[in-house]
C-alpha cells in the first residue's frame, strides 16, 4: 500500500492533527513516568509509592477513555478532543504553578493526566472514520504512533528538570499542549459518516460476545506492555544500574522509540499476512525478550532486551488495530473504548508489579517475568480463537486476518 493512497481515501488532514493531538495527550499522559526517579527523590517516595505514582495515569485512563467514547458520538470527536485538551492543560498549569508536595498530589495530577490517555479513545476512531476497511490496520497504526510522545517525554523531561527544576516541566510541556490544541481546533474534521449514539448499556452489550473479552485481553498485553514499560524504565534505570535520571532518559528514549515507532509498522504488516499471525509472532518475540530482561546482567544487555520487547509490543498494537475494525466495523467507537481501557490497565498492572516487585523482592524480576507469562496467554489464546475468527468473521472480512 502506497501512503499517497491516504489522501486519495480520506482526509490526511485529520489523520495528521489525530496524530499530534495523540502525540501530546501521550506525551504528558506518561511525564510522570520520565520525571519519577526525581520526584521520588525529593518526595522520598519508596519504591511501591513510585509504581504506583506512574501506574495511576493509566488506570485513570482506562477509565475514562469509555467515557470520552460516549461523548465522541454525542457532541463528535473534534468536540470532545477539544474539552479534554482543555482539562489537561488546566491540570497542568496547577501542577506548574503550586507545585507537587505529597505523594496523594502526585496521584491528583495522575488522575486528570488519565483525561489525555484517554485521548485514544478520541483520536483513533476520528482517524479511522475517514477510511475503508482494507486501510485501518495502517491508518490506525498511523494516528496511535502517536505514543512516540513518551519518547520526547524521557529525553527532555530528565534535562529540564535537572536545569530548572522539575515542576518547571510541568510549565513547558504546555507549550506544545497549546500549539497542538490550536491545530487541532483549526484543522481536525469529522468524517462524513452516520454514528450512531451509544449508551453505556452498549457497552455491557457487546462484553456481552466472547471476542470483545478477546480483543480487550490482547490489547491489555500489547498496549500494557509498550505503556507501562514506558513509565517505568527511567525508574528503573536508575534504580538498577545507577544512571542519572539524564542518562536513564536517554535509555528509556532508545528503548521505547521502536515501540512507538512499530505500531504504524505492526499495522501495515497484519494488512498484508494477516492480523492473527503477526500477533502470534509478536507475543512469542515480547515474552523471549522480558525474560531476557529479567536476568540480563549488564546494562545493555538489559538495553537491547527491553529495545526488543517493546518493538514487539508496540507492533502488536497496530495489529490489533487492523483485526478490531473487521470484527466490529458497526461497533468501533464502542470498541476502541473498551479495548482502550483494557490497554490502560494492562499499563497499570505492569507499572504498578515492578514498582512491588523491586519493594517486595529488591528487584524487578518478578514483575517482568509476570507479564512475559502474560503474553504467552495472550498466544495461547490467539491459537484457541483463529480457527473460529478465520471461518466465521473473518471469512467476511475486507481484510486479512
Amino acid at each position: 500500500m502506497k501512503l499517497a493512497q491516504l489522501r486519495q481515501a480520506g482526509h490526511w488532514p485529520t489523520l495528521l492533527v489525530s496524530f499530534l493531538y495523540f502525540d501530546v495527550s501521550f506525551m504528558v499522559w506518561t511525564i510522570l513516568g520520565a520525571l519519577g526517579a526525581q520526584i521520588g527523590t525529593t518526595l522520598g517516595l519508596t519504591p511501591q509509592q513510585k509504581g504506583l505514582m506512574v501506574a495511576v495515569p493509566y488506570l485513570a485512563g482506562a477509565i475514562m477513555r469509555i467515557g470520552l467514547g460516549l461523548l465522541v458520538d454525542r457532541i463528535g470527536a473534534k468536540n470532545t478532543g477539544l474539552a479534554a485538551q482543555l482539562v489537561v492543560m488546566l491540570g497542568m498549569t496547577v501542577a506548574w504553578l503550586a507545585g507537587l508536595h505529597s505523594f496523594s498530589q502526585t496521584l491528583a495530577l495522575g488522575l486528570v493526566l488519565g483525561v489525555a490517555g484517554a485521548s485514544f479513545a478520541v483520536a483513533l476512531p476520528q482517524a479511522g472514520r475517514w477510511y475503508p476497511p482494507h486501510m485501518q490496520g495502517l491508518v490506525m497504526g498511523l494516528a496511535g504512533a502517536g505514543n512516540v510522545g513518551v519518547v520526547i517525554d524521557a529525553l527532555l523531561a530528565p534535562r529540564l528538570a535537572v536545569a530548572y527544576g522539575w515542576p518547571s516541566v510541568f510549565g513547558f510541556a504546555l507549550i506544545p499542549l497549546v500549539l497542538a490544541f490550536a491545530a487541532y481546533a483549526i484543522v481536525a474534521k469529522e468524517a462524513p459518516v452516520e454514528v450512531k449514539r451509544k449508551k453505556l448499556a452498549d457497552y455491557f452489550a457487546l462484553l456481552a460476545q466472547k471476542d470483545a473479552h478477546w480483543f480487550c485481553f490482547f490489547y491489555t498485553v500489547s498496549f500494557g506492555g509498550f505503556s507501562g514499560l514506558a513509565a517505568s524504565l527511567v525508574i528503573y534505570f536508575t534504580s538498577e544500574f545507577a544512571l542519572t535520571p539524564v542518562q536513564a532518559g536517554q535509555m528509556a528514549a532508545l528503548c521505547t522509540l521502536v515501540g512507538a515507532l512499530g505500531r504504524p509498522v505492526g499495522g501495515a504488516l497484519a494488512d498484508r499476512l494477516g492480523g492473527i499471525r503477526a500477533l502470534t509472532v509478536f507475543y512469542i518475540v515480547a515474552a523471549l525478550a522480558l525474560t531476557g530482561a529479567a536476568f540480563a546482567g549488564s546494562l545493555w544487555w538489559c538495553a537491547a532486551a527491553f529495545f526488543v520487547a517493546s518493538g514487539a509490543f508496540g507492533m502488536a498494537n497496530g495489529s490489533v488495530f487492523q483485526l478490531l475494525p473487521q470484527r466490529f466495523a458497526k461497533d468501533i467507537g464502542v470498541m476502541t473504548g473498551l479495548v482502550g481501557c483494557g490497554g490502560g490497565l494492562g499499563g497499570f498492572f505492569l507499572a504498578s508489579s515492578l514498582g512491588c516487585s523491586k519493594g517486595l523482592t529488591g528487584g524487578y524480576q518478578a514483575g517482568l517475568l509476570a507479564f512475559a507469562g502474560l503474553a504467552l496467554v495472550a498466544l495461547a489464546g490467539l491459537l484457541l480463537v483463529k480457527t473460529r475468527w478465520r471461518t466465521t468473521w473473518g471469512a467476511l472480512a475486507a481484510a486479512r486476518i
